[in-house]
Order: structure tokens, then C-alpha cells, then sequence
């Protein structure tokens, strides 16, 4: 194999630490760097990922992100899918077992995932692991070997595991073994350096140990922030319904970007794209003394954003919609439409449930009345309002921020 040659290990480090939350141990991964470029081969850096559902939202790719840096810098990325890990459940973070998913489950999530983690690595330099490969094929005496390599104490000094005997919450015995099943593959791939997002912390520890245990030189961790989601509080999530997915449409994803609190903007710059630290402060100088608006500066990162999924011209359009909608004040040009047949007038109220744009007349009244309901750009204030449906006309109706309706009455 011909050498590689690698830029210099001190520009290495620094561009492989932004936003990284923990490195165990930096002087360790700076002596892997310095050897790696004396024989110019380059590290094999594991992030595994569990296919346990179909989407991949901007918080996973904060670590794949990070697996891609590493990519630019010549090194071997090895995605691992862990198709065998997935049906066991990684207990991080959880406050109860997990029911299993099925194999037909997996290998479908496993499919939509290598789609989407391409849209950020280069398929053509990426390494895609499954750890059934091996996983598959372990006895039931390579499993007590590998299960004698680590302590029952250990195992349960892990914050979630104590959490749950403390408050006296089943742990189930497969549980246990993800950690080490985790390392072991670590142990296969022969990883120098593994990421994870700081909740794996126990996981990628572990993986140390083991692969030390096989004789092995122990792996880097490098451990990157969890990604709060879009209402600033809890990290990013599909089921609390704070998370921007990486396949959404382009005018989606813009109107969730712009929808995140303004203090949110500078750990989705530092996570997200590529500007280096001193750049985004200099940009948080600008908006601090008022020279930049926060707006506008979220406008920029959501289209950069953006632009890494779907292209730098979807993201200039979804921009340019989202000014005309939002800050113009226009409708979208492709609301859509819906056709009512001419007759009395009729409750504001009922007529939106009627359209679907809202769930019960309840609802309809509130958003009414906190101003979220308007007709051809004028706010409607009354919830009693009648909408005159009487002779034929057009009109344009806006129901929250960002649903529009155009009404044609025939």
C-alpha cells in the first residue's frame, strides 16, 4: 500500500477537536496522529450506529460529522452498522428495557440509514461494517470468555444501570452484554480511535478495556455534545418533536431551523458546519453589538445547513420562500388549494375544521384569539366571525405561522 501523506499533526488535532466535548486521551490521539504520519497509514477511526428507526435528524449527524473529518484528513472511516447490536438495545440513557425489534426491522432501518449517512461521507472512501458479521458467528464459549473479561461491579457503577437498581427498575441480562458486545467490536475492526456522542461514554470505555484485554493498544474516544433540539431544552429527539430530519423537504427544514431560540444558533454553527471557532465568534461579536440580525444570521446557517443535503440551490429557494412567507408576509406559491361550494355564511371556526387546518373548534378559538388566524393578510381577532360564502370569490387564509389555504368559493 503506498504511503499517505498526512498535513501536520498539530493542524490535524485542531481541526479534529472542534466541538468535540471530551478526547480520552488527546496525548494519546496526538502520539496515534505522529505515528500514523511517520508510516503515512492512516487510523481507523468506528462510529457504529444502531439502525433503530428509519430517520437520521440533524442530531446523529453531529458524530458523523465528526467521523468525516477524519475522512478529509485521510483516515479510514468505518461506519458500523450494528444490525446485531440493535436487537439486543443500547441501555444508554434509558430508564427501562427496551422491546426488541426484529431482524426484517432492522435490515430495512440499516438500508435508509447508509442512504442518508452518504449524504455526508464519501461512499467511495467509507469502510461499512455490520457487526453481524461476526456477532452471528460467536459460540457460547467465545461468549463466557468475552462476558469473564469485565466485572458485574463495573458494570453496575454505570449511571443508568444504578439509576434503575435504585429505584428498583428490571435490568435485563442481555442489557449488560451490549457494552461489551460493543467493544468487542472494536476489538474486530481494530479501531484506533472510536466516537460517540457523550452519553456513550461507558460504551466507549469499555472498549479500551477490552481491547486491551485481546492484546490490543487501546482506542482513542473522542466524544461529541448531544445536539439540543429546536425548543432549546431537551437534546434532539423525533419523538418529543424537537428535530429537523436530514431527508425533510428544503422549506421544512428551513422553517424549524428559523423556529429555534436565537442563543441556539452558536452550538448548530460550532455542531453543524464547517466555520471555525474564531469565525463564529467574530459572527456572535457582530450580533451581540448590533451591527448583524439574529435573523439574519440564522437565515445563513439554516441555508448552509441546508445546502449540505440538498444543494446550494434548494437552499437559496427555500430561503428566498421562507423571506417572502415569513418576513414579507406572502403566501407560498404553491398553497394549497381547496374549493368550497357557494351557501351561507359560516363560522371562522367551523370552517377550519371543516378544511382540516385545525383539529376542533376549541382549538380554533384559542389560536383565534391569540392572533394566529388570518384572511388575506388581515389578522381575524373575533372568533365568533361568520365567512361570507354566499357568491363567488378567492381569498387567502393563514392558519398558525406556517399553514396557508387558498379558498375558492364557486
Amino acid at each position: 500500500m503506498p504511503q499517505i501523506k498526512f498535513k501536520p499533526v498539530a493542524e490535524q488535532l485542531a481541526y479534529l477537536k472542534k466541538g468535540a466535548a471530551e478526547i480520552i486521551r488527546e496525548e494519546e490521539l496526538k502520539a496515534k496522529l505522529e505515528k500514523s504520519q511517520k508510516a503515512g497509514k492512516p487510523l481507523r477511526v468506528k462510529l457504529g450506529l444502531d439502525p433503530t428507526a428509519p430517520d437520521i435528524h440533524l442530531g446523529h449527524t453531529v458524530v458523523i460529522r465528526k467521523l468525516k473529518h477524519f475522512q478529509d484528513l485521510g483516515h479510514t472511516a468505518v461506519f458500523l452498522l450494528g444490525d446485531f447490536t440493535a436487537l439486543v438495545g443500547d441501555p444508554s440513557g434509558q430508564s427501562e428495557t427496551r422491546p426488541p425489534l426484529s431482524r426484517e426491522q432492522v435490515n430495512a432501518y440499516a438500508k435508509t440509514y447508509l442512504d442518508q449517512v452518504f449524504k455526508i461521507l464519501d461512499p467511495e472512501k467509507t469502510e461499512v461494517r455490520r457487526n453481524s458479521e461476526w456477532l452471528d458467528k460467536l459460540t457460547s464459549y467465545d461468549i463466557v470468555r468475552l462476558c469473564a473479561k469485565y466485572r458485574v461491579a463495573r458494570m453496575l457503577e454505570r449511571e443508568d444501570f444504578h439509576a434503575r437498581l435504585t429505584n428498583q427498575t428490571p435490568i435485563s441480562m442481555h442489557e449488560l452484554l451490549y457494552p461489551l458486545l460493543m467493544a468487542y467490536d472494536s476489538v474486530v475492526l481494530e479501531a484506533d480511535v472510536e466516537l460517540g456522542a457523550t452519553e456513550q461514554k461507558f460504551n466507549l470505555l469499555m472498549g479500551r478495556e477490552i481491547q486491551r484485554e485481546y492484546g490490543q493498544e487501546s482506542q482513542v474516544a473522542l466524544m461529541m455534545p448531544i445536539l439540543v433540539g429546536l425548543d432549546g431544552q431537551r437534546k434532539m429527539s423525533k419523538s418529543l418533536g424537537n428535530y429537523v430530519g436530514i431527508t425533510e423537504p428544503p422549506g421544512e427544514m428551513f422553517g424549524k431551523l428559523m423556529s429555534m431560540p436565537d442563543d441556539l444558533m452558536w452550538p448548530y454553527y460550532d455542531l453543524l458546519t464547517d466555520r471555525k471557532s474564531e469565525e463564529i465568534a467574530a459572527i456572535k461579536k457582530e450580533v451581540s453589538s448590533g451591527k448583524m440580525h439574529p435573523m439574519d444570521i440564522k437565515m445563513r446557517l439554516a441555508q448552509e445547513v441546508i445546502a449540505g443535503f440538498h444543494g446550494g440551490e434548494a437552499a437559496v429557494k427555500a430561503g428566498e420562500e421562507f423571506q417572502r412567507v415569513f418576513r414579507d408576509r406572502q403566501a407560498p406559491e404553491e398553497a394549497p388549494v381547496r374549493t368550497l361550494a357557494r351557501g351561507p355564511a359560516k363560522k371562522l371556526t367551523a370552517l377550519l375544521v371543516e378544511l382540516h387546518a385545525i383539529a376542533s373548534r376549541s382549538e380554533a378559538e384559542r389560536l383565534i384569539k391569540q392572533g394566529g388566524v388570518e384572511i388575506d393578510g388581515a389578522r381575524v381577532d373575533d372568533p365568533r366571525r361568520d365567512v361570507d360564502l354566499s357568491k363567488s370569490r378567492e381569498f387567502l387564509l393563514r392558519v398558525g405561522k406556517k399553514k396557508f389555504l387558498r379558498i375558492i368559493v364557486e
